[in-house]
């Protein structure tokens, strides 16, 4: 039985509006980076062949903003925005969180409407099933917290910090 869909939440409005004044380009830029690390070592040669050239998009619409970008030379390439990419994905920050930690399922969003494929369809169906089928590491936000990333980069500097304060709901 597939997860219940998780109740939908939307960025204010006035923090769609600042994020919306924001720059394409450089989001454009760190999506591909992202994507090119996690996701291009292990596309199947038969997708990037037919993504080879496309126009994708990933509008996030509750903070209006949005990502072009293209499959070039075996890479995400960013692009300036597209006026009708060839296939373009939309949901709210939250279905985007959502689904980059597998916590649901793409099909239970897109039937609920939360999750809009729109263009090219059948490309939009290679792509999910192509992701489907990826071993993906689940995106995880706890591990880019600021104290994560510091015991990381700098152990010796890390266990200086004090410990760190215990919110509700935290475990003992």
């Amino acid at each position: 039985m597939p997860p219940a869909p998780a109740p939908a939440y939307t960025l204010p409005r006035p923090v769609g509006a600042l994020l919306a004044r924001l720059p394409a380009y450089p989001g454009s830029a760190l999506l591909v980076a992202a994507l090119n690390r996690a996701l291009a070592p292990q596309l199947p040669p038969d997708v990037g062949a037919l993504l080879q050239g496309r126009r994708l998009a990933i509008r996030v619409r509750d903070a209006r903003v949005g990502f072009d970008f293209t499959w070039a030379g075996g890479r995400f390439v960013p692009r300036a925005p597209h006026a009708r990419p060839d296939l373009a994905i939309c949901a709210n920050a939250q279905d985007f969180l959502l689904l980059a930690q597998r916590r649901q399922d793409p099909d239970t969003l897109f039937f609920n409407r939360r999750l809009l494929m729109e263009g090219d369809t059948e490309l939009g169906l290679v792509v999910k099933n192509a992701l489907d089928a990826l071993e993906l590491p689940v995106f995880d936000a706890a591990h880019w917290a600021p104290r994560a990333v510091l015991a990381r980069r700098a152990p010796a500097l890390a266990r200086l910090l004090p410990p760190a304060p215990r919110g509700p709901g935290a475990r003992p």
